[in-house]
């Protein structure tokens, strides 16, 4: 079973994709924060992380430049979940080693799952 490292900090939209994700077979982990985030993501090492950008302490940008300069967790796809949606932002989260940059609002929690399969297959 694939784990998800899911950093959000709404709770409703954790809610969405908890039950979403585990649905479809994946394990789940969450984290509402940046630190929580970088707590979890070296002590469960996870197979893909589903990362917001606008979080409280640590940004997403700030946690996924972090992981990126890790040997051991640098190699951890990241998929950028966000309602950041400017051309800068996007670039910036491409630029810093997401592997997808997603915008919330043009996708649908299944689009997001077929999104997760399609990086994860990837990186097999």
């Amino acid at each position: 079973m694939k784990k998800i490292l899911l950093v959000e900090d709404d709770n409703f939209i954790i809610d969405i994709y908890i039950t979403k994700l585990k649905e479809v077979g994946f394990s789940v982990q969450s984290a509402v924060n940046g630190e929580d985030a970088l707590a979890k993501i070296k002590q469960s090492k996870p197979d893909l992380v589903l990362l917001d950008i606008v979080l409280p302490q640590v940004t997403g940008f700030e946690f996924l430049q972090e992981i990126k300069s890790m040997p051991e967790l640098k190699n951890v796809p990241v998929i950028v979940l966000s309602n950041l949606g400017q051309k800068k932002e996007v670039e910036k989260g491409l630029s810093l080693g997401a592997a997808k940059y997603l915008i919330k609002a043009h996708y649908t929690p299944t689009e997001v799952v077929e999104e997760i399969r399609a990086v994860l297959n990837k990186n097999k």
